[in-house]
């Protein structure tokens, strides 16, 4: 308020100022003499329009200028909102890796491209059993903890997903045969090592079992998954906690 109560006084006196210089300039070219009434009229004329004019239209330009701020945080907000919902929309909610049908969609993307690289479709073993013993507050930390760790191991342009349940998915990509059975292992082996207790301090035991499958450049995303699960029944009917490519 005062700032636009400031430019109305800055706007009266520089009409004011310019009615004299007009009033002085003409006034005595047609014979007459600015005083008086006259210099009283110069004086009051201009004060009297512009203050009420200024201050309308300074006040008016005001309001539009705190309603344009508003809009652009509300668009702003909207948008961080939005950007909030499309993340939550293609992510799992417990693993914070991508939900099956996000994780279909990138495998198709890479396929569409040419790329090539390894599926993995990864089951943790014996998982109800987890969830029977322990809670299943117990089993979601062990979900947790092992999609935490498939997205340590896996590199910038790689995929992992949770496909349902104790099920995951990690795509390589790019990857050679022997980064496929290095990373298979690698994986294997840190879930053996994950250090989970409950409360009362039992060691709850992890395994995960895996099937390995190299696809070729433009593969078939529905092939590729079938043809890696088939492997990880391999993997599980062979004993578990094992890789089979």
């Amino acid at each position: 308020m005062y700032k636009i109560l400031g430019k109305t006084l800055l706007v009266a006196v520089l009409s004011v100022l310019a009615s004299l210089a007009i009033s002085f300039a003409f006034v005595p070219m047609l014979g007459g003499k600015v005083a008086g009434a006259g210099l009283v009229m110069t004086i009051a004329c201009p004060i009297a329009i512009s203050i009420p004019a200024s201050f309308l239209h300074f006040w008016q330009a005001e309001r539009l200028r705190l309603a344009n701020t508003a809009l652009a945080e509300a668009r702003d907000e909207l948008a961080a909102a939005y950007a909030r919902l499309q993340h939550q929309a293609r992510r799992d909610a417990l693993t914070g890796v991508l939900n099956r049908a996000a994780f279909m969609t990138e495998l198709e993307a890479h396929s569409r491209t040419g790329a090539h690289g390894a599926l993995l479709f990864l089951d943790v073993d014996h998982f109800k059993s987890v969830n029977d013993r322990f809670g299943h507050a117990a089993g979601d930390e062990a979900l947790s903890i092992i999609g935490a760790l498939l997205s340590g191991l896996s590199g910038e342009r790689d995929l992992v997903g949770r496909l349902g349940g104790e099920e995951f998915a990690v795509f390589l990509h790019e990857a050679s045969v022997t980064r496929m059975l290095d990373h298979s292992q690698t994986i294997r082996e840190a879930v053996e090592a994950i250090d989970l207790s409950t409360p009362a301090g039992i060691r709850i035991a992890l395994g995960i079992s895996i099937g390995a499958f190299h696809c070729a450049p433009r593969f078939d995303p529905a092939e590729a998954l079938a043809a890696s699960d088939r492997n990880l029944y391999r993997a599980k009917s062979s004993g578990r906690n094992t890789v089979v490519a």
